[in-house]
């Protein structure tokens, strides 16, 4: 009998997920079209920011971000890897409570600021409730990440056209499972004056019903809930002790391990 770790929710074998920095007021436009679109974004902000001249309000952040994610970028934007300890900490349980007041649920992740960081810097988030980290290392690729502490996207925006043609089009190809990470800020697209690109991504890769649209956590969250499954010796039972469904292949079929359950596989 083979058995794969290889399907996402619902079964199906890719998931789309952005990631935009600063929490710029132009995060109200982008907000507007990825829902247009079904597309789910993680925004990673600066709670020291927050209310400044060209910035979003704490008052907004909840309801602007409803069905996305929140997640910290520290509170002053610092060159963590030049910084102290101690500073890194402040600035990370200082933005983490800060957000957390804000949108009322536990913020788990990061991007770091300027996509910077150290081996010092990664082996002090984990003590700080950090899960993952967004660095600015775009790989080209739609693999599964290595270390969620170092978590390459696929692209910058600028590119995400060319990804998203090549993503949509994707069949599955030796069941592996296929992730397009974009990442940005969304005031390159003020900038660039090219907000026609975002319309344009979403037409492509939007609406499939073979894609899972997920926010930066739930992909965390979804493939450590895969590798906690627990199978039984002659691999006919499977349990999953977390609080997450999950989905396996067993001879080339989906199914379904639901949350705190033993299945029977034959």
């Amino acid at each position: 009998m083979r058995i794969r770790n290889d399907r996402f929710p619902g079964g199906v074998h890719k998931a789309l997920t952005l990631s935009y920095d600063d929490g710029r007021v132009h995060d109200r436009r982008l907000v507007g079209k990825l829902n247009e679109y079904g597309i789910k974004g993680t925004f990673h902000l600066n709670s020291g920011f927050l209310g400044k001249e060209d910035y979003i309000t704490a008052e907004e952040v909840a309801s602007l971000f409803t069905g996305h994610e929140v997640s910290a970028h520290t509170v002053d934007h610092p060159f963590l890897e030049q910084s102290p300890n101690e500073q890194i900490v402040m600035e990370m349980m200082d933005d983490r409570r800060a957000l957390e007041s804000l949108v009322g649920y536990p913020v788990k992740g990061m991007s770091y600021p300027f996509g910077t960081h150290s081996e010092r810097v990664v082996s002090i988030l984990p003590n700080l409730g950090v899960e993952y980290a967004r660095t600015v290392a775009s790989h080209g690729k739609f693999h599964m990440p290595d270390d969620f502490l170092r978590w390459h996207p696929t692209c910058h925006h600028k590119q995400m056209l060319e990804y998203g043609e090549q993503f949509a089009k994707l069949e599955q190809r030796h069941t592996r499972m296929a992730l397009l990470y974009v990442w940005g800020h969304s005031y390159e697209f003020e900038n660039d004056n090219n907000w026609d690109l975002i319309d344009r991504f979403g037409e492509i890769v939007g609406g499939h019903n073979n894609i899972w649209y997920a926010k930066n956590s739930e992909i965390y969250s979804y493939l450590h809930a895969v590798e906690q499954l627990r199978y039984s010796a002659d691999r006919h039972l499977v349990h999953n002790p977390t609080a997450t469904s999950v989905w396996i292949s067993v001879e080339g079929d989906s199914v379904e391990i639901p949350a705190g359950q033993i299945v029977k596989l034959i």
